[in-house]
Parts: C-alpha cells; structure tokens; sequence
C-alpha cells in the first residue's frame, strides 16, 4: 500500500466554530490557517480543512478511530454539554453508545450538521 491520507476539506456553516469543536472533542493539534481554510490536524498528519462552500452542501460522515482514553474523554464531554448523540447510524438509540466490533462507538452531529462518528476499533 503506497496511498495515505493526506487531508480534506468539510464544508462548514462557521469554519472557525468548526476548527474548534473539532480541536476540541478529536484533541487534534492547531494548524496553520489560510485563504479560507481553518485548519486543524489529526493523527497521521491528517490535514482537516473547514471552510463555507459556495452553495449548499449535503451532510457527509466522517469515522474517527480513538484511543479508548480518548474516546472516555469525547463520551463525556458530550454528556456534559448535554449534545445529542446516538449508538446508532439511524439515530433509533438516543443517548446512548454502542459495543460493537469488540470496543466502543458513538454517533453525533457536528456544528454544519456532518454526521461523526467515533469508534474504539476499527472495522477491519
């Protein structure tokens, strides 16, 4: 395998909201900014670039793989702010997370309304 991911751009209501929440809840690294990018990085060097489309945008999933550490820490934070989440991709589980895959997920909606998820083990 020679591919690895590099970066990616999220369309974003508020690209600044954006960079933070994502700073925050994924603990991911500041970066510098430009243009009309707000740039965040994540593990592997991963660029997240957050920036208003010209038009309107669909929602799209992003999968986040954490440590289990990490992923207590995310649980948390958003039980504390009291944010929606669900176990499910179908949002039929509020409130709550799920044990599948041998390890920890969740499923939330970011600031632009993107549909996150964070897992503890990955599928593969």
């Amino acid at each position: 395998m020679t591919a690895h991911f590099d970066h990616t751009i999220i369309a974003s209501l508020d690209p600044a909201e954006m960079a933070s929440f994502y700073l925050d809840l994924l603990e991911a690294d500041e970066a510098p900014s430009w243009g009309p990018f707000q740039n965040v990085q994540i593990g592997g060097g991963v660029l997240l670039q957050f920036a208003t489309p010209p038009t309107e945008f669909p929602p799209q999933h992003y999968a986040y793989l954490l440590d289990d550490a990490h992923f207590g820490r995310a649980y948390a934070k958003l039980v504390q702010a009291g944010r929606d989440h669900w176990a499910d991709p179908q949002r039929s589980r509020p409130g709550a997370m799920n044990h599948e895959h041998g390890g920890r997920g969740v499923y939330l909606l970011d600031p632009s309304g993107h549909y996150l998820e964070l897992i503890t083990r990955s599928y593969l």
